[in-house]
């Protein structure tokens, strides 16, 4: 395992506004890898650092080389190398993250597959930093439509996997386009012999790190992930929690503010449960702990910090709210639960996009984590029907009821009411506060529970006619068939910016989990889109939809307004094609996705 450590990120030099956007973002310490790289990098020393995806590499050379950026200067500075474009954009995303409060900053991931025009386009309004593919760089170095004679710093990250897609020479041949003196940092999760030379070749005297990684967890633990797709998060989470056979809980977050904010919300649903971070006193985490111990807790929401070290035999349950970035803390996390030989479960949350990080981890633990099935609705009935006849039982055996009887007799006799009627009633007196049929969902989880019903036919006989169903309106609540309500919105990226309607499509279903089918009349103009989604999407998916980048820039997606709307009906330029979104979506993806049925929008 790696080794401890207790610096804080404000222990290093690094510049005041990714200081500040570090702190904003919630990190507490820094994992051994960002400890142990950030100063040589800081000092500008070449470094050689051996350790696994997921152990925060990015963070750990993206800091430090972030911290010396002039962003007066509109020329690449810094380059990234990944073996993919997923790495690619990741990266870029974390980067622009940290660099919130530099002003005039500008990232560039640069992939095959994406528009050459764009990307030209992109270059020539001006990037500090470029993260990229080894093909597609090259390609540029071709075109000389990328220069990197001014480089301060090039990143080789995860060099062994580079090797492995074949893409050496090419790494080889872009550091020969690179000024002599620029700092060169190293990531590997090993060390063959080719990366060994290219080490041996472009690095002056780097500074070696090695972060071992753990290989095994407890074998007591088993462990899960659910996927996350349409049904929100929370509403996921609060299925599981009431369909788990558990006893007490913890809940890692990624912040400092969620820990409160989780906590908050989860107590409005009913359960008991506090918040523990690293910004809580000493007395009031102890406090907080005590009170687990005890049952007057049962779930406590964490930080990776907060919970170090945390022992408390009635934890039967972790679950990864937030995927960790750490290998290692991951490790740290499920080792709260199966301690001493007990049995403990480990339930992971994954996004589509972060599936790296779960194959990074099943890597570095050496075990496959199990994909679990999110409790459905009619589970979580089954359950608290389940619960309520338990807890009848437990009454009948051990309590005298004597006295309640001749209540119930009495009541019986003068009001002529059947014994049956009366025990409903007291059920539903029990259990008014928390109903034994769960409300349907009212989010995208509430259509994707109801996907299993009988479907509507396509064409419904009215009279001697038949027409086809008419698919509702924004304005509309819903139709008969149980349609959505949908809403219009507006995205600030458009014609201008390379956008089409696939790229929109695509990234909406990938980062919402919302069926293509929920993702309406797209429409693309010169400066910005619009879209239609369903009306009671969640407030936490926009917010994540308002950082997702598409062409390179946030959508910042809001609801569109009268002043919107005049320009979104305005028709798009002759002479641009647009693709069926839901086929568009089907080319954009990453990852397979259940087949949808492919329908056409209106553009």
């Amino acid at each position: 395992m790696g080794q401890e450590t207790a610096q804080r990120f404000s222990d290093f030099s690094l510049a005041e506004p990714i200081l500040r956007a570090v702190q904003e973002i919630g990190y507490e310490q820094p994992s051994p890898i960002q400890a142990q790289s950030i100063p040589p990098l800081l000092a500008g020393q070449d470094v050689i650092g051996l350790a696994q995806t997921g152990t925060g590499k990015t963070a750990a050379f993206a800091l430090p080389l972030l911290s010396r950026v002039d962003c007066a200067r509109r020329f690449p500075q810094i380059l990234v190398l990944t073996p993919t474009r997923e790495l690619a954009i990741q990266v870029a995303e974390a980067m622009q993250s940290y660099a919130k409060y530099l002003p005039g900053f500008h990232v560039l991931p640069i992939y095959g597959g994406q528009s050459m025009g764009l990307q030209l386009k992109q270059l020539a309004r001006g990037t500090q930093v470029i993260v990229g593919t080894p093909g597609r760089i090259q390609d540029h170095l071709r075109r000389r439509t990328l220069q990197l004679d001014q480089l301060q710093a090039v990143v080789l990250d995860e060099a062994d996997e580079m090797l492995r897609m074949g893409f050496i020479d090419a790494v080889e041949d872009i550091l020969h386009h690179t000024p002599e003196q620029r700092q060169v940092a190293l990531f590997s999760a090993t060390m063959p012999a080719a990366i060994h030379r290219i080490a041996r070749t472009y690095l002056r005297d780097p500074v070696e790190i090695k972060i071992k990684s753990a290989t095994t967890t407890v074998s007591a633990i088993r462990q899960r992930y659910w996927q996350v797709s349409g049904t929100h998060k929370l509403d996921a989470l609060t299925r599981i929690l009431e369909v788990e056979d558990s006893n007490a809980w913890i809940i890692f977050v990624r912040t400092k503010t969620a820990t409160v904010e989780l906590a908050e919300r989860l107590e409005a649903r009913g359960y008991a449960c506090g918040a523990l971070n690293g910004d809580m006193s000493q007395a009031l985490r102890e406090q907080t702990v005590e009170r687990l111990k005890s049952g007057a807790l049962d779930i406590v929401i964490a930080t990776d910090v907060a919970a170090r070290g945390l022992d408390v035999e009635r934890i039967t349950h972790v679950i990864n709210y937030d995927i960790p970035n750490d290998t290692e803390a991951y490790v740290h996390r499920i080792g709260r639960t199966g301690r001493a030989g007990r049995k403990g479960e480990a339930i992971l949350f994954v996004a589509p996009r972060e599936r790296y990080l779960l194959k990074a981890i099943e890597r570095a633990t050496g075990q496959s984590i199990e994909p679990m099935h999110l409790p459905s609705l009619a589970d979580v009935a089954d359950r608290r029907v389940a619960q309520f006849k338990e807890q009848l039982q437990e009454v009948i055996g051990s309590q005298d009821l004597s006295p309640f009887e001749a209540l119930i007799a009495e009541y019986q006799e003068e009001n002529d009411v059947g014994l049956g009627e009366i025990a409903a009633a007291l059920a539903f007196l029990v259990q008014k506060d928390k109903p034994l049929l769960p409300e349907p969902e009212t989010r995208p989880s509430a259509v994707l529970d109801s996907a299993t019903a009988e479907k509507r036919p396509r064409r419904e006989r009215h009279g001697d006619a038949e027409e086809r169903p008419r698919r509702p309106r924004a304005s509309e609540p819903s139709s008969s068939d149980g349609a959505p309500a949908m809403r219009a919105y507006r995205l600030d990226v458009g014609e201008e910016h390379g956008a089409q309607v696939k790229n929109i499509v695509g990234a909406i279903a990938n980062e919402s989990g919302l069926p293509s089918r929920l993702i309406r009349k797209v429409q693309v103009a010169s400066d910005h889109s619009t879209v239609e989604l369903p009306a009671d999407l969640h407030g936490s998916i926009l917010e994540h939809l308002k950082k997702t980048w598409v062409c390179g820039r946030p959508l910042q997606i809001r609801p569109l307004t009268g002043e919107d709307a005049g320009a979104a009906s305005k028709p798009p330029r002759a002479g641009i094609k647009r693709k069926s979104p839901a086929i568009a979506a089907g080319e954009e993806r990453r990852s397979p996705r259940p087949t949808t049925r492919k329908r056409e929008r209106r553009t």
